[in-house]
């Protein structure tokens, strides 16, 4: 068995699945696959000291010789209002040389301290931010120093991400992508309705440059195309929504993701309170029917639909992940690191800016933030919530990294959600069904940790000081506190 901590007396708790259940539906914005909740509470028993963050992390990859990489590229010519991640303001663009070198420091410092030129990629996202934002010659490095320092899976792929303007105007760096072994391009459509794109500081990359955008990926060779969508915003009607994913099945890509809005941490996050379930449920069941028309397939709770038989539409690296969950290393700022017992944060995850991530790499440590070693029933939560992205939990994958049957593990919550028509068992999973991928809220809920359980609970969705210092926090990020 691995080496798991003991549980805080919070996760030792056990709560009734249908008040579980009414419970994440009630706080549906933040029950997600977002794991884990409120984790300056819900984790604080498992957070590691300071001094001890490097040792307990080079301990935690011992043993782990198959893994996925993600590279975090942290600028974008613009913050867009929806995003909840790890972006530099606009004064640190300037530091983008630098940074991209302190990325392979920081590869050089795992690369010494675990021996990764013996260890096997099984994927490799560089993700953002825009990571087509920078120079693709810098993109380039960052490719080759991950190449010398790591054996690379025969089914490993390597993703990018692209904004459509980027795209449009710069169809050399699109090639220049190809060119060096990347293998799949993700593009942010995310919607096209004029109003709403102003709303979320996105009108630059407008229907204008989608259809070049797209003719250009395909002259550069890429043959793994996806776009993401997104829905759930306050003001999105049935109508626009329609209209974006006729537009996006019109561009023809192999893939389509649809990501619902995650308002938590975000410029918009006070909009949350106005969209309801009741409005976001005839959205899903839309994109349901016409992507199911127009010949991409998922089960009924997956978020990528994909019209290549056989071709689960993502990364190799989050196909890993969600399935199996391969432990993932995360360079760069803010990025998170995925092992069998620890999940960490790199510098930057919470103020948002390089200084901290460069002053560690400058003194020759790994630019650790926070590193949580957790509980099995932590894990066991993190595990579940992400294979979600797949509306599903392969058995097989759990008990292989658990040692126990889900069955067992979940046992009042499995029997909860298969009665009631939320999930129904297949031969390799536990399937969200049509009514469950509706409700999926509250049936994620059932698998987080007790701990995280109590305090959706305990919690009011509509408590407005709580939205209100979400708002504050999320803008002090983006630098515009003065706007509130």
């Amino acid at each position: 068995m691995r080496g798991w901590s003991d549980a805080s007396p919070a996760d030792r708790l056990a709560f009734d699945p249908g008040d579980v259940f009414e419970a994440g539906l009630r706080n549906h914005h933040i029950s997600n696959t977002a794991y884990p909740i409120a984790h300056e509470r819900t984790w604080k028993p498992y957070r590691v000291a300071h001094e001890r963050t490097g040792p307990v992390t080079i301990s935690a990859w011992q043993g782990i010789d198959d893994l996925c990489l993600y590279v975090h590229v942290p600028f974008c010519e613009t913050r867009c209002s929806f995003c909840e991640y790890t972006v530099v303001k606009r004064d640190e663009i300037p530091g983008m040389g630098a940074y991209m070198d302190g990325l392979g420091r920081e590869l050089a410092l795992y690369r010494d301290a675990l021996g990764t030129r013996v260890r096997t990629l099984h994927g490799f996202d560089i993700g953002g931010g825009t990571p087509s934002f920078v120079p693709a010659d810098e993109i380039a490095r960052v490719v080759e120093d991950v190449r010398r320092s790591f054996r690379f899976a025969p089914e490993a792929d390597i993703s990018i991400e692209t904004t459509p303007k980027i795209a449009a105007a710069e169809p050399a760096k699109i090639a220049a992508y190809r060119k060096m072994g990347i293998d799949r391009i993700s593009m942010g459509v995310q919607v096209i309705q004029p109003d709403l794109l102003r709303i979320l500081n996105r009108s630059e990359n407008g229907v204008e440059h989608h259809v070049r955008a797209a003719a250009n990926i395909r002259a550069a060779g890429f043959a793994r195309f996806n776009v993401d969508l997104m829905y759930g915003f306050a003001g999105q009607t049935l109508e626009s929504w329609r209209a974006t994913l006729r537009h996006a099945i019109d561009l023809g890509p192999e893939a389509i993701t649809l990501y619902r809005m995650r308002y938590k941490l975000t410029r918009i996050s006070h909009q949350a309170g106005s969209v309801t379930l009741d409005a976001v449920r005839p959205l899903i069941r839309l994109a349901k029917r016409m992507l199911a028309d127009a010949g991409y397939q998922a089960n009924a709770g997956k978020t990528t639909y994909s019209r290549i038989p056989g071709d689960v539409g993502t990364s190799s690296y989050l196909a890993k992940r969600v399935t199996w969950g391969m432990p993932y290393l995360g360079l760069g700022l803010g990025a998170q690191s995925f092992t069998h017992t620890t999940i960490s944060y790199n510098d930057g995850a919470v103020g948002k800016n390089l200084l901290p991530y460069q002053r560690s790499l400058a003194a020759g440590r790994l630019p650790l933030q926070d590193v949580y070693d957790l509980p099995a029933r932590q894990m066991m939560g993190k595990f579940c919530a992400v294979s979600f992205y797949f509306g599903e939990i392969h058995r097989e994958a759990f008990r292989a990294k658990f040692g126990v049957k889900l069955e067992r593990a979940f046992a009042d919550e499995v029997d909860f959600v298969v009665r009631d028509g939320l999930m129904e068992q297949t031969a390799e999973t536990l399937r969200l069904t049509p009514e469950g991928a509706l409700n999926v809220n509250g049936v994620i809920a059932l698998f987080f940790a007790p701990s995280i359980q109590q305090y959706l609970l305990e919690r009011d969705p509509d408590d407005a000081e709580d939205m209100h210092r979400n708002q504050v926090q999320a803008l002090k990020v983006a630098g515009e506190a003065a706007h509130v």
